[in-house]
């Protein structure tokens, strides 16, 4: 169940077509990381750990950037274009969900 952060105005997330992706690749990054713990314990070579550490950090980059590029595509034009919305709220969340990009 999402949860809202302290102090998140947005605690209310709207589902949109692509969260299913997002949730798989994530899923496939969950067991992507679980076998590189299985790497580790296994004293398999470095340089093996980290290549595969490497395509865990893509995966979940990846993922990140679809969620907010989605975020930024629904939510924020929804909000500026609704009548009676704050822009510069729109424009403040904006510059807070880009720093994570």
């Amino acid at each position: 169940m999402p949860y809202a952060l302290p102090g998140d105005r947005f605690a209310h997330m709207t589902k949109h077509s692509s969260h299913p992706e997002i949730i798989k690749r994530l899923k496939r990054a969950e067991g992507h990381l679980r076998g590189i713990v299985e790497m580790i314990e296994g004293e398999r070579s470095c340089l093996d750990i980290a290549q595969q550490l490497h395509a865990v950090e893509s995966a979940v980059r990846a993922a990140k950037k679809t969620l907010i590029h989605d975020h930024l595509d629904h939510c924020l034009d929804h909000a500026m274009g609704e009548p009676g919305q704050d822009g510069k709220a729109a424009a403040r969340e904006f510059k807070e969900i880009t720093k994570y990009l």
